[in-house]
């Protein structure tokens, strides 16, 4: 394979804002049950008034169900024995607790799970379970496809077809549950271990481009009475879709990290094309501001290293100088490569050079690393199992302008 060095990066069109119009509505059709997983606690109180449930009520049977159904797992109205039977089966007849259908389940060679789950309307989306010595790290998707382009990631092969419900986003956290047993018992010694321990937002799709679903499905996830995920141990991932920045730490408040990977606005601009509509300047200046307004106490940098095209040591340095000012911490990615990719993995030697760098400079500058390569779970190769393979490699090369 020809290095992409030697050949010059030309940009590609910026991806254009996509707002929450591509979700499909959470109401239920005519006729149909509505499906209370992604719910808010008010959305649900307005929908159990909807259904008949006398007003003064209602936040009581929100509180009931929730934890019958987020704390315990429960999917059948008929277990939630603390509520009256006459009720539960009104609750039968009106709603439904339906997740995600899990198509395949792979496992790899280090333990990482791979879910290709099919939503409404037959499409699909990939989910990943990466386990950390007793606890375990769960990778969610928040778009069917992805808004941008960027050029050396699989996802972003694959065009947008529609953002995810609440509901499907929560649902992916209740399947990866389901499939490791972590749901307690009732009766049984309390357990807080939790093998789902930290949840991050970089499986397929832009979290931004999909913010009222992602805010309501982190609602849900980090509630203390069901699911109870702290805010702390959500990051969300972004390529930098700079006006939400601020609304993400006021509404949401959890960990941000940023989809980085160059250091001038001529490579960023095709690695990452958004960076044609919001430059990295624009983007640093809305990043100062987050540690304060969310109460975070850093912000992590994505850096994934291509082989001659952004891992010089005048890069590491030009990288320094440009987050001075910022709490940070570099993830450097070692580049995970996929059938027609049209990059090259950086050496070892070089990737530590890089790092060596950073660390002098006074910022952690952890090499992650890669998890679930066999079975193409790896950050950056996630795709729909139906839309693989479509593009050649010439057609992938072509797009990324190299």
């Amino acid at each position: 394979m020809t290095s992409p060095a030697a050949a010059p990066l030309t940009p590609t069109p910026a991806a254009p804002v996509v707002q929450d119009l591509l979700t499909l509505p959470r109401k239920a059709p005519e006729g149909g049950r509505q499906n209370i997983v992604g719910l808010t606690r008010e959305a649900l109180r307005e929908a159990l008034i909807a259904a008949g449930t006398p007003d003064r009520q209602a936040r009581m049977r929100v509180g009931q169900i929730w934890q019958w159904v987020y704390h315990w797992g429960v999917r059948d109205f008929a277990q939630m024995t603390n509520l009256a039977k006459d009720y539960r089966v009104l609750l039968a007849e009106r709603f439904e607790i339906a997740l995600p259908e899990v198509v395949t389940r792979q496992v790899s060679e280090d333990g990482t799970r791979k879910y290709l789950l099919r939503i409404n309307g037959g499409h699909e989306v990939e989910t990943v379970y990466i386990p950390e010595d007793g606890r375990g790290t769960l990778c969610v998707s928040s778009q069917v496809g992805c808004t941008l382009t960027c050029s050396f990631c699989h996802t972003g092969t694959q065009k947008l077809v529609r953002n995810l419900t609440a509901a499907e986003i929560v649902g992916q956290l209740m399947v990866a549950r389901d499939d490791l047993g972590e749901w307690p018992e009732p009766g049984a010694p309390k357990d807080e271990t939790r093998l789902v321990s930290n949840l991050v937002l970089m499986g397929m799709g832009e979290p931004l481009y999909n913010f009222d679903s992602v805010r309501d499905a982190m609602r849900v996830v980090m509630d203390g009475e069901g699911l109870s995920l702290s805010r702390r141990r959500i990051t969300l991932s972004t390529s930098g879709v700079v006006p939400e920045i601020a609304r993400t730490a006021e509404e949401i408040g959890c960990l941000l990290a940023v989809s980085f990977h160059a250091t001038t606005d001529a490579v960023r601009d095709v690695l990452v094309p958004i960076n044609r509509r919001w430059n990295i300047q624009a983007l640093l200046e809305a990043l100062r501001d987050y540690p304060r307004l969310s109460n975070s106490e850093r912000i992590t940098f994505e850096y994934v290293m291509l082989d001659g095209v952004n891992d010089s040591d005048e890069d590491a340095r030009r990288l320094v100088r440009l987050i001075r000012g910022i709490p940070a911490k570099i993830n450097l990615i070692p580049f995970n490569e996929w059938p027609g990719a049209p990059y090259r993995r950086s050496s070892w030697e070089r990737i530590e050079s890089f790092a060596d760098i950073i660390y002098k400079a006074g910022y952690a500058s952890p090499i992650r690393t890669p998890r679930g390569e066999d079975i193409m779970a790896a950050c950056g190769q996630l795709k729909s199992a139906t839309e693989r393979g479509r593009k050649s490699a010439a057609q992938i090369a072509a797009e990324a302008g190299i």
